[in-house]
């Protein structure tokens, strides 16, 4: 009977001994927060939504239909003299201290023309020394395409400058629509879609393509501060800009998946 006893108490001996065990193994030996091992997120993989991409480009080339005919009919001329007139003052000069306006040419220039064909030539020679020469031709393409349809509507459109108040810098052609603002917003944002397949997590690449839209904007927004266009000038230039990257991005297949692969652009 001792001996059935005792026979039936040890599992529950066992038990008892690998838990003190455990706990005092534990108790003097524990384990550094650090030595823990963690979990990694894993980076989301870049992909641009073609059809998001479509009806993006849509809307952008529907306000750009809309300004125009606004603009060709005339219903403009009382928005675009209030925001030339903006923060001027008497003698027609915008208000605030002589540097806001040096500022301004610098932002501008990153819209010209020269810098946008260097910045184009740069990337897409670093893209092809990537081996990343889809992506190149993307750039190439959008810089191209780009100047030529700008071109080809200020030839349509042959609006004449503002010319009631003083220019703060150089500027020819005609005003409708802005090079600058339909330049500055392509390049850039061509730019950044291309960036983005080089970026590891959905932050980065959120805050690429923000800051490409915001810059390019930027640019816009000087033209107007610098009397050398009007405000509806530098908002179709954006939609137009914006509407023909996110158009490209539709029409050429690879324009999707910029980085994801060695040497598929």
């Amino acid at each position: 009977m001792t001996a059935d006893r005792q026979l039936y108490k040890l599992p529950r001996y066992c038990a008892m001994q690998i838990a003190n065990h455990w706990h005092q193994s534990h108790r003097t030996h524990p384990i550094h927060p650090q030595s823990r091992p963690t979990i990694e997120r894993e980076p989301c993989p870049w992909h641009i939504f073609r059809r998001q991409a479509l009806i993006g480009s849509v809307l952008c080339w529907a306000g750009f239909l809309a300004m125009a005919w606004l603009v060709a009919d005339g219903k403009t001329a009382p928005f675009d003299r209030a925001g030339l007139m903006l923060g001027r003052d008497a003698q027609l000069n915008p208000w605030g201290p002589a540097f806001l306006s040096e500022a301004a040419r610098d932002i501008t220039a990153l819209g010209g023309t020269s810098l946008r064909l260097l910045a184009a030539m740069m990337a897409a020679f670093v893209l092809l020394r990537l081996q990343r020469r889809l992506a190149a031709l993307f750039v190439g393409v959008a810089m191209a395409g780009g100047l030529l349809i700008n071109t080809g509507l200020k030839l349509m459109f042959a609006r004449p400058r503002p010319d009631f108040l003083p220019h703060l810098t150089e500027a020819g052609g005609s005003s409708f629509p802005s090079g600058h603002s339909f330049g500055a917003a392509t390049i850039m944002l061509a730019l950044a879609l291309v960036c983005c397949g080089f970026a590891r997590h959905a932050t980065a690449r959120r805050l690429l393509i923000g800051g490409a839209l915001l810059l390019s904007a930027s640019v816009a927004w000087t033209r107007v501060w610098l009397g050398v266009h009007y405000p509806s000038d530098v908002i179709a230039g954006w939609l137009g800009g914006v509407g023909w990257t996110l158009l490209l991005v539709t029409l050429l297949p690879f324009a999707t998946l910029p980085g994801t692969a060695r040497g598929a652009g």
